[in-house]
């Protein structure tokens, strides 16, 4: 098949933007989750800082108020107790997450190995279906 054949014909054509496509997605796709990572850090520092900014205000007003800011135990307990369930259960769903994660990667790999036998599979399909319609020369 010549050069210019090849070009109009549909599947070549497809083939071609296709492995155009992926070429240019499997060049921009970590750029892409580089920025996600820095604006991810960005929006944890922002939150820390405004954070801990009103948390100093709130106590600069209170001691020159003359506020009592003393916790009692109990409460104390409470709070740190409740402080360890929130990053227990953070780091749990993290874990959860990477786990799915890692099992839908897996997933696609056991796909990726198997798609050309699936593809060779239907070519032999099709050919059964077509033999009975072809002209022998």
């Amino acid at each position: 098949m010549s050069t210019q054949s090849q070009n109009n014909d549909a599947f070549a054509m497809y083939t071609q933007n296709v492995q155009k496509y992926f070429e240019n997605v499997t060049k921009l796709t970590p750029q892409y989750f580089q920025s996600a990572t820095e604006l991810q850090n960005e929006c944890m520092k922002t939150c820390q800082k405004t954070i801990n900014a009103t948390v100093s205000m709130q106590q600069e007003f209170a001691k020159k108020a003359g506020i009592n800011t003393e916790i009692p135990d109990s409460a104390k307990t409470a709070i740190v107790d409740t402080n360890k369930q929130f990053v227990q259960a953070s780091t749990v769903n993290n874990q959860m997450v990477k786990t799915a994660f890692e099992a839908t990667v897996q997933n696609f790999k056991t796909f990726n190995d198997n798609v050309n036998a699936f593809a060779e599979l239907n070519k032999n399909i099709i050919q059964t279906w077509v033999t009975p319609f072809t002209q022998t020369k």
